[in-house]
């Protein structure tokens, strides 16, 4: 689906629920996609991408953003301890913060660095085994535990469980972020960001429906 058809329909249902127009920002998510594809989205001019993998996203996001500037860059995947110096240079928001041991170490780097990304807590809205992610019970906690620690937490994040209506998670998600003074929101990917943008999504994580189905080899 070309990405002018994910663009309108996101208008549309900002429109239909009554959001402000361009409040909902659109993540492409470029994660295993042949370069070209991603070539093709940045000539159309979009700038704002998500990536699963620090190292990945080392490998082909420098020479990008050197020669389509204005390129932001979201880490949409797990991050490891021992990546997180990597990603605090390469990423300029990382969605994926949900343990205390990650954002001891996010706060020591960003008083050496001197600068951070923006960053979103991740909540494990379903809790899935599985899945990376605060619980929501511990999300309050954690939440005032970054911010004891001097980070600043511009949003939040889920993924909800695969079989079931994603609408209810999102709404937890929602009334999560209210409680703790929490503006940015984000959920939804391909199958349902309308119905995300109706709960409050300011972001949406669209990968396949922009650049087709992934090649993971």
């Amino acid at each position: 689906m070309p990405l002018s058809d994910i663009l309108d329909r996101i208008r549309a249902e900002e429109t239909r629920t009554g959001r402000a127009p361009g409040s909902t920002t659109l993540v492409a998510v470029s994660k295993v996609q042949p370069i070209d594809r991603v070539i093709a989205v940045l000539a159309e001019g979009h700038r704002v991408f998500g990536e699963n993998k620090v190292q990945e996203a080392a490998g082909k996001w420098p020479d990008l953003s050197d020669r389509f500037p204005g390129v932001e860059l979201h880490l949409v995947g797990p991050l490891q301890t021992n990546k997180a110096r990597q990603a605090m240079e390469l990423f300029d928001v990382i969605e994926t913060l949900d343990r205390p041991k990650l954002a001891r170490t996010l706060a020591r780097l960003k008083d050496e660095m001197g600068q951070c990304p923006r960053l979103f807590v991740q909540v494990n809205t379903g809790e899935e085994d599985q899945k990376a992610g605060v619980m929501p019970a511990e999300a309050d906690a954690f939440i005032a535990e970054c911010r004891d620690l001097g980070l600043e937490i511009e949003g939040l994040m889920c993924i909800p469980p695969a079989d079931e209506e994603p609408s209810l998670h999102f709404a937890l998600l929602a009334k999560i972020a209210a409680r703790n003074g929490i503006e940015g929101l984000s959920m939804g990917m391909s199958g349902d960001f309308e119905r995300a943008i109706a709960q409050g999504a300011t972001h949406v994580r669209v990968g396949s429906a922009i650049f087709g189905e992934r090649d993971y080899g």
